[in-house]
Order: structure tokens, then C-alpha cells, then sequence
């Protein structure tokens, strides 16, 4: 049988490199289309905007746009991702400026408040538009987007776990009610509609999160029959 001849390094090389210049350029072109999506959001206050808007703000083509993306939905979750992964940096640099486990927690669970809680005057189109609508159609995407934050938070609990800070429990879980809380909290304001109470604060958060991730797990007595 007749052997096949090893293909010569210096043609590996050139593919190699020929296709690490593809994906550059690709990347760069993807990065235009965000970019100029970005622009249009902050310039409209609204995620209404046409993918030829787009394509016309990035001076790329039709084609091209669609070569990466499916259409304006698939534009916009990337924004909303990459969002949410930039969320999860801010919150690992928060957390990291602590040394002690339950305080890494605790500046995590603060800065996502501060993140999720709307500003006066600042307008989030991309959460309060885009992420409900994503919410009632697509919640699985929803979910996978907030892998980075909750990955997070999953490590956190269950740093502050090893070191007996809290009770041991199910790490992933918990991140995930304590992820939620923050955010409806944030979102909703802290408070009831036409109520004058004073707003929740980010401190009474982390302190009613720690309750529920260190307390002793309430169980459901059962009755039983005289």
C-alpha cells in the first residue's frame, strides 16, 4: 500500500495562518454591525431600529450582515450577552477586591444591584425592552445568557461554603435565587407601586440574601391523623 505523503510544515503554516486572518477579519466585521446597533440604541433610546439602519451606520453590506447574523433578534442578543458578560467581569472585580470569602459575596451581591438598578434619566432599552420580550418568548435564551453572571455567583457561595462562612448547600441553586431577587428587587425599585416607603437599599439585600443562604432550610411539618 502506498503511503501519503506527510503534508510539508510550510503548507500548515500558511493555512494556519491564512485562517487566523479570516476569523480577524470576521470578528472585526461582527464587532462593526454591534458597534453601530450600540450607536443606534443610544442615539433612538429604543431598540426599534432596522437592520438596514445597521448596515447602512457600519458601511458593510446586506450580505455580510446576514453571513452573521440570522436578523435583528440574533444582533440584539448578542448585545444583550455581551452585556451580561461584562456584568460578570465587573462582578469578579468587585469580588475580588476582598479577601474574605463572605465579603467577595457580599461586594457581588451589592454591584449587581447597582448594575440592575435603573438610573434616573438613563434609559437601558436593551433590558427593559428587548430582555422582557426575550423573557415571555425565548426564556431559555434568557437563561444562557446569564450563564457568566451565574457561574459568578456559583463559585462565590460555594467559596464562602468551603470556608464554613455559610451553611453548605447547593451552590448553583442558590446563586441562582439570589440572582434573581437582586434583579426583580433592582428592577422593581424595592418597593410597591404609589407606596412612600423608602427604596431598598443594596445593603438590605445582601443582608436578606445572607439569610436565606445561611439559614437553617425551614421543612414542611406533616399532619398527622389522632
Amino acid at each position: 500500500m502506498t503511503a501519503v505523503p506527510e503534508e510539508p510544515a510550510w503548507r500548515q503554516r500558511a493555512v494556519e495562518r491564512s485562517t487566523r486572518a479570516a476569523k480577524l477579519r470576521a470578528e472585526q466585521r461582527v464587532q462593526r454591525f454591534l458597534d453601530s446597533a450600540q450607536e443606534l440604541i443610544a442615539e433612538k433610546g429604543t431598540t426599534d431600529f432596522t437592520v438596514q439602519e445597521v448596515v447602512d451606520r457600519s458601511k458593510q453590506s446586506l450580505r455580510s450582515f446576514y453571513q452573521h447574523f440570522d436578523g435583528k433578534h440574533e444582533l440584539l442578543l448578542a448585545l444583550f450577552e455581551d452585556a451580561l458578560a461584562t456584568s460578570a467581569v465587573a462582578l469578579r472585580e468587585a469580588a475580588a477586591a476582598e479577601s474574605d470569602p463572605l465579603q467577595r459575596l457580599r461586594a457581588a451581591v451589592e454591584t449587581l444591584y447597582e448594575q440592575s438598578h435603573p438610573s434616573p434619566g438613563v434609559q437601558r432599552p436593551l433590558f427593559s425592552d428587548f430582555a422582557l420580550q426575550l423573557l415571555v418568548k425565548h426564556p431559555d435564551q434568557v437563561a444562557m445568557a446569564h450563564i457568566p453572571v451565574l457561574t459568578v455567583f456559583t463559585e462565590l457561595i460555594a467559596q464562602a461554603a468551603e470556608a464554613g462562612l455559610i451553611a453548605t448547600g447547593k451552590p448553583r441553586r442558590q446563586a441562582a435565587l439570589v440572582m434573581q431577587t437582586i434583579m426583580f428587587a433592582a428592577q422593581a425599585h424595592g418597593v410597591p407601586a404609589e407606596s412612600h416607603a423608602h427604596p431598598v437599599t443594596s445593603e438590605e439585600i445582601w443582608e436578606f440574601c445572607l439569610g436565606g443562604i445561611s439559614g437553617v432550610p425551614a421543612t414542611a411539618g406533616r399532619s398527622s391523623s389522632a
